[in-house]
């Protein structure tokens, strides 16, 4: 009787391995991957994996080295909703281009395109949420409006009453 053949296939940046074998043979399959991938050339080698604290680590800005807003996302949160509240973080009082907004937003998983992410900016500035204006580069940056920094004080000012 034949057994059914297993396919195992690897992926890696710049080069893809699939390995066809029966099942009785794939231990022995697994075992030579790493002679397999000590083959390959070297830009295409396997990167390194990360620990679990270096995966823990919040992501960080690559030129000034500031931590990502850290915020509470709600299953029903829409678009503007989220990056009002990353806004309102300090990270947002700081005028921010728009591939750094698309960057926190890929820090939480939500992968949206440039174009939706560059319209709900521009209705949030045009609603006074936020500000927009053009750095010394002639990009357009946005930051955190006088009115949603204000929320954010005031929230964290409340006192309940009767206390």
């Amino acid at each position: 009787m034949l057994s059914s053949p297993a396919k195992i296939r690897l992926r890696i940046p710049s080069a893809e391995i699939e390995i066809e074998a029966p099942i009785e043979q794939l231990r022995d399959v697994i075992a030579l991957l790493p002679d397999l991938l000590a083959q390959l050339p070297e830009r295409a080698q396997v990167p390194k994996m990360q620990t679990k604290e270096q995966i823990e680590q919040p992501k960080t800005q690559k030129g000034d080295q500031e931590v990502m807003p850290a915020i509470t996302l709600e299953k029903s949160d829409s678009l503007s909703e989220i990056i009002a509240k990353i806004f309102k973080e300090s990270w947002g009082r700081k005028p921010r281009k728009l591939n750094q907004v698309r960057e926190v937003l890929e820090s939480y998983g939500l992968i949206y395109p440039k174009q939706s992410v560059a319209v709900t900016l521009l209705r949030l500035a045009q609603s006074g949420k936020l500000r927009r204006f053009k750095d010394e580069g002639g990009e357009f940056v946005y930051t955190a409006s006088t009115s949603l920094s204000a929320q954010t004080e005031q929230s964290s000012l409340e006192i309940p009453l009767g206390a």
